[in-house]
């Protein structure tokens, strides 16, 4: 019965990845982690090299965190680690912010074409990511429309479960306050942390290679693209099959969840 019930649900909802995914945010994240570096006296500079290997611990904190045990393990606060910490990055969300209020990030290709595409075909949105709200907020009202965050049912994002990505919770958490099955969505995600956590919440999942994760494994992806696409812009694929398609749109996404479908009917 499970396995029929795989095969007949209908895609219905799309949950969307931030960083990476949506706009190539990361280089902006690393630029106003360096800010805030500066504005606290810190002699601390992240490489673009030495980011990208940063990028293998999820969440702002937690990659301070990382940073100073295994970079800078003499580094002596001058308060309560934890409090210092925050502090840090309360100091770069508030400069990332500033930087997308102040010039626009522009989103990805196709992303703001697919996610219009959607609305208008009833399909329900969410958001699923490891970045603060406050970022989520910025990048949403600034790349993609005004009034965006309402067109999201559910923005699960930041410290709002336990354990982040590559752990499945965000998208249980997502999956929960939805009321729905893994089985009616599909995922887009940019890493291999993004794809493993879609992957063991049961989330087919649809990968968008970024500026950050192009050395990333991308093994159990649906489908693994440079970027979603433009009827004038197609996209490369990487890996799996987009079915002669050029670039992503509703139809290839249906194809994609129905061959996912008919993959676990397979006893």
């Amino acid at each position: 019965m499970m396995f029929e019930n795989r095969l007949m649900s209908r895609l219905g909802v799309l949950l969307f990845d931030v960083d990476g995914t949506l706009a190539e945010t990361e280089e902006i994240h690393r630029q106003s982690f360096n800010r805030s570096f500066a504005q606290a006296g810190l002699d601390w500079v992240w490489s673009e090299e030495l980011y990208a290997r940063l990028l293998a611990v999820t969440g702002g904190k937690e990659r301070i965190r990382h940073y100073i045990e295994t970079c800078v393990p003499d580094f002596e606060p001058p308060m309560n680690l934890d409090e210092y910490i925050a502090g840090l990055h309360a100091a770069k969300t508030d400069v990332y912010t500033r930087i997308i209020a102040a010039g626009e990030i522009p989103l990805r290709p196709g992303v703001n074409r697919l996610i219009k595409e959607a609305r208008r075909a009833g399909l329900r949105l969410g958001i699923t990511t490891t970045t603060t709200p406050a970022n989520v907020t910025a990048l949403l009202r600034h790349s993609l429309d005004p009034d965006a965050e309402s067109w999201f049912e559910v923005i699960a994002a930041g410290s709002i479960v336990p354990a982040k990505k590559p752990a499945p919770d965000i998208y249980h958490h997502a999956l929960e306050a939805m009321a729905v099955g893994p089985d009616e969505c599909i995922a887009f995600e940019d890493s291999a942390n993004g794809l493993r956590s879609a992957r063991e919440a049961g989330v087919t999942t649809l990968v968008t290679r970024s500026l950050y994760s192009r050395d990333d494994d991308f093994e159990g992806a649906a489908l693994v693209v440079d970027h979603l696409g433009e009827p004038d812009l197609p996209f490369t694929v990487i890996s799996g099959d987009a079915g002669g398609h050029h670039y992503v749109d509703l139809k290839l996404l249906k194809e994609l969840h129905a061959r996912a479908g008919r993959a676990s009917a397979i006893p």
